[in-house]
């Protein structure tokens, strides 16, 4: 199975004036043409599973149409979307904030999916859905790094309660290295696919690796890259894998 993680930034872009005539400009403005070129780029890859971080799921800069939505349909993708806020946040209240959001696609049947919530941080979503044979838990973790490190604690509990294969994949945020999950892998028992740490944003000139695909054991990769691909500030990762069979 081919899995790829991208965080599209809302496909407001990246670069290219994203920050005339003032810082974020770019951040305001309609993002049809650029998902598009997502979409292009994600037909190219054709993978199973679409692990979509920043995604814009209904505001004017899409159109007021959902991006996951729209890719899911063009592509035929089973999927799920949710805010990244709970409904506690102040951010549900305002307009385009409150359609920020992450999503799971899946050409393959979406047994069950549940929305946890963080008890910390502004973006407290996490994403469970039950595929076949995997279990994957989306997050887009806090900017704080005392923050960062409550996350992970609830979210290895969650890992550890989960029967099937695991797979935890998201923007982590990690600003100071992949020390900082260090303890979170060992703890749940899982291990990253990306065994070189190559680094993934910004994307014009990768040096902080943030993103991550992280796995149970069973799980085997078998291809993992980071196309040099430069629609938003992150790089997307693309993970070919596959489960063993279980021969307890």
């Amino acid at each position: 199975m081919r899995m790829l993680l991208y965080n599209i930034r809302y496909a407001t872009g990246h670069l290219n004036g994203y920050h005339l005539p003032v810082p974020f400009m770019g951040f305001f403005r309609k993002s049809e043409v650029n998902l598009q070129r997502i979409i292009n780029f994600i037909r190219s890859i054709d993978p199973d599973i679409v692990a979509l971080i920043e995604v814009d799921s209904g505001s004017y800069r899409c159109g007021n149409d959902c991006q996951a939505r729209s890719i899911a349909e063009n592509m035929g993708y089973n999927y799920v979307v949710a805010t990244k806020y709970s409904e506690k946040s102040l951010a549900v209240k305002v307009p385009v904030l409150n359609q920020q959001s992450n999503a799971l696609l899946s050409k393959a049947k979406i047994h069950d999916h549940t929305f946890h919530y963080f008890e910390e941080g502004v973006k407290r979503l996490i994403i469970k859905t039950e595929l076949d044979e995997a279990v994957i838990f989306l997050v887009h973790l806090s900017l704080k790094y005392r923050h960062r490190q409550h996350q992970l604690e609830y979210l290895h509990t969650l890992v550890k309660k989960t029967k099937k294969e695991v797979i935890v994949a998201g923007d982590f945020n990690t600003f100071f290295g992949k020390r900082e999950i260090k303890l979170f892998l060992a703890a749940s028992n899982l291990k990253s696919a990306n065994v070189t740490n190559m680094p993934s944003h910004p994307s014009h000139r990768p040096s902080r690796e943030i993103d991550f695909i992280l796995h149970s054991p069973r799980i085997r990769i078998n291809n993992f890259y980071i196309p040099d691909v430069r629609l938003s500030d992150h790089s997307p990762l693309v993970c070919d894998f596959s489960i063993s069979p279980n021969n307890s």
